[in-house]
């Protein structure tokens, strides 16, 4: 295994903490932030709680086809494509 193959891996595995990531704050902008006590109004932080939960679930299918294609396919299928 060359050492390219093991950096894109580990980047793969830090896409994953990020989806979490943006799925995490976009749900928190959504249902739990008290916009209130803020100087931008609710419709701010719902439009940017909504920009989070598309951005994560964009991130979740690449990363899934990222992790797919190195950690469950060997390199002689990588080959022929």
């Amino acid at each position: 295994m060359n050492d390219n193959k093991i950096m894109k891996q580990m980047t793969a595995i830090f896409s994953l903490f990020m989806v979490f990531f943006y799925l995490g704050v976009g749900i928190f902008l959504l249902f739990f932030f008290d916009s209130e006590q803020s100087m931008l109004g609710k419709p701010v932080f719902t439009i940017f709680g909504v920009f989070c939960i598309f951005y994560g679930l964009y991130r979740a299918y690449t990363t899934y086809v990222s992790i797919v294609k190195l950690f469950f396919r060997h390199q002689d299928e990588d080959d022929d494509r």
